[in-house]
């Protein structure tokens, strides 16, 4: 018999229903806590995802400014052309016009602008505004312009180096554009607009438009109107001395900042030789930062630092040339084989005399002159925020012999980068203080608030009274015919250097120099250093003091025209001489007859008979210009 219902048994029920009740009411309140506040973020991206299509907004990539605020890269505006397959009404017509204007093959174009199974597909990037215009008044169905950024360097052939290049999708490929990449790429945007479950837009829906950021701007220490004056000479040395390349730095001597810095050849940095990876790479190298060489004789500002630091010579001192020296039973020769005979340290210095240099090393001995060359920073990379920096080459002091240390002492068995041994001669001339060299200025975002800063570093080298009589050698050096007379009333000082380079196998390659002119102005105080680097001359000479101090007298020349700088002396004139004619004399009597001309001259050859001479005769000349003669 069936129980009747009881008070009791409904009131379990009710609490029963009420229990089921209330576990769906806090599932349901843990799930809608879930879906809304723990995955509500990424369930709305994936909404929006779905009903939305969205195009990037490439944000404008930092500018490049020389320290006069001029600039030297920039972005521009381009566009990106994409098409939607779902939306094309007539993709034959549609490809045919496309085609056209934007260049690009028919057959190609037809079957992007017919897929139907894939949202858009790109057809070009950073087309041109004209261009964009023509695209979008032909209004045709399913082709999209969103915006991009294209990269203009003001200056095209200039700055090649050290600048570089960005790739088509403004990531940065060499040079500083690659070594700043991250400062100087923006956060992009991006464009989005509402679509149906087939991808197509849809008609009088809400766009949205979220802008990007620019990339940071980076001020260098270069100067712009140096840097073309730098450029013109490097490309007129390449010309002229049929060169393999020619290589120059301007540097600030007082902070170590480089004020001009370039190799030729190099291309135009609108247009890139891609097509050539050859060129591409070997052009957009910075050799003056990566590229370690024997520097031979400019080396000797770093050995007459050392020894007059030290203590082991004086002005006051004589050296006896022969033309030779005998270390450890090795025969090494002064680059004139008849000897310089007695002279002073200035003459020495001025003649570039190996003989006195290989006694100032060897004064010194192993333990003192690795200590300066340790000071100096030789064998150690100099910091500068410029990729791809060698450090040189220095032998292990363990290793080390007499006979090396005499090499070392007139710049051979030693290897140093350009810009390291530029910035070791300004630290010596500038008081004896060592500034790390830049090339940044600063670098700043949107706002101007500053990103980057150079670390700024000091050290001493040597004393101001070492850092005196050094200039004031470097400035006879260069004046054979008088105080201000390199360059007719300015006070400028210098040294030259020749060295032979090496193959692959380590041995001297025969026939292949570096010439090089290192200049200082005012060679007393100086306040610009310039260097010039000939690779491989081989229009007939090879003595830095003929390849290469030429260009450096040019330079100064035009740098003090630009800047229109009074000159120290007004009364200094130059007397000009004519050249004689040499050849086919002996080379006794070929020398007395450059001297009685009142030139300098260097010897190419061991023979006793002249066979060519440069320049020819009857060029007019300088009094004191140094010519070559070939025997």
């Amino acid at each position: 018999m069936q129980q009747p219902y009881t008070l009791f048994s409904l009131q379990k029920r009710i609490k029963a229903i009420l229990l089921v009740l209330l576990f769906v009411f806090c599932s349901l309140v843990v799930r809608l806590f879930v879906v809304q506040i723990i995955n509500g973020k990424e369930l709305q991206f994936k909404a929006t995802d779905q009903w939305t299509r969205d195009l990037a907004l490439t944000a404008p990539r930092g500018s490049f400014f020389d320290v006069t605020g001029d600039s030297l890269a920039v972005s521009y505006t381009t566009y990106d052309v994409y098409v939607r397959g779902r939306e094309v009404k007539s993709p034959t017509h549609t490809a045919s016009v496309l085609s056209q204007i934007l260049e690009l093959d028919l057959e190609g174009t037809l079957e992007k602008v017919s897929r139907k199974n894939v949202s858009e597909v790109l057809l070009k990037m950073q087309v041109d505004a004209d261009t964009a215009e023509e695209i979008y008044k032909e209004n045709l169905d399913g082709i999209y312009l969103t915006e991009n950024v294209g990269r203009y360097y003001v200056y095209g052939d200039l700055f090649t180096q050290l600048l570089g290049f960005v790739s088509v999708d403004n990531a940065g490929q060499a040079g500083l554009e690659a070594y700043l990449n991250d400062y100087l790429t923006g956060k992009d945007g991006y464009s989005y607009v509402q679509s149906d479950l087939q991808g197509k837009e849809i008609g009088g829906s809400i766009r949205y438009y979220v802008g990007g950021i620019s990339g940071d701007d980076v001020t260098l220490s270069v100067n712009s109107k140096i840097q073309i004056i730098l450029e013109k000479i490097l490309a007129q040395a390449y010309i002229d001395q049929q060169a393999k390349a020619v290589t120059g730095i301007v540097m600030q001597a007082k902070m170590g900042k480089v004020l001009a810095i370039s190799t030729k050849p190099s291309f135009d940095l609108n247009s890139p030789p891609r097509d050539n990876l050859e060129a591409l790479f070997d052009q957009s190298k910075m050799t003056a930062v990566t590229d370690a060489y024997e520097p031979g004789s400019t080396f000797k500002i770093l050995t007459l630092a050392a020894a007059l630091e030290e203590g082991v010579t004086s002005l006051d001192d004589h050296f006896y040339c022969p033309g030779y020296r005998i270390v450890d039973g090795q025969r090494i020769r002064c680059w004139k084989t008849i000897g310089h005979g007695d002279q002073t340290l200035a003459e020495a210095f001025a003649n570039s005399c190996n003989c006195c240099f290989m006694d100032l090393a060897l004064r010194l001995g192993v333990d003192k002159f690795y200590e300066y060359m340790q000071r100096f920073g030789l064998g150690q990379k100099t910091g500068i925020t410029i990729s791809g920096e060698s450090g040189g080459i220095l032998m292990p002091k363990s290793q080390v012999k007499s006979v090396d240390l005499a090499r070392m002492g007139f710049g051979h068995a030693i290897a140093v980068t350009p810009i390291q041994l530029l910035s070791i001669v300004a630290g010596i001339t500038n008081g004896g203080i060592y500034h790390t060299p830049t090339v940044i200025e600063n670098i700043k975002d949107t706002t101007g608030d500053a990103t980057y800063s150079p670390r700024v570093t000091e050290q001493r080298l040597v004393s101001s009274q070492t850092s005196k009589s050094v200039n004031a050698l470097l400035q006879k050096a260069e004046n054979k015919a008088g105080d201000f007379t390199f360059v007719e009333g300015y006070n400028v000082g210098g040294k030259t250097g020749t060295a032979q380079k090496y193959g692959e196998n380590g041995q001297i390659a025969q026939g292949k120099y570096i010439s090089s002119f290192i200049g200082t102005y005012p060679a007393d105080e100086p306040e610009y250093l310039f260097m010039i680097l000939v690779d491989e001359p081989s229009a007939g000479a090879y003595y830095g003091s003929l390849v290469a101090a030429p260009y450096g007298k040019t330079f100064f020349q035009e740098l003090f025209s630009f800047y229109n700088l009074p000159k120290d002396d007004e009364s200094v004139v130059v007397e000009k001489v004519v050249m004689p004619q040499v050849v086919g004399m002996s080379l006794a009597n070929a020398v007395a007859q450059i001297k009685k001309a009142g030139l300098e001259y260097e010897i190419d050859g061991s023979g006793g008979v002249i066979l060519r001479q440069l320049p020819p005769a009857g060029t007019i000349l300088d009094k004191e210009t140094t010519v070559l003669l070939i025997t």
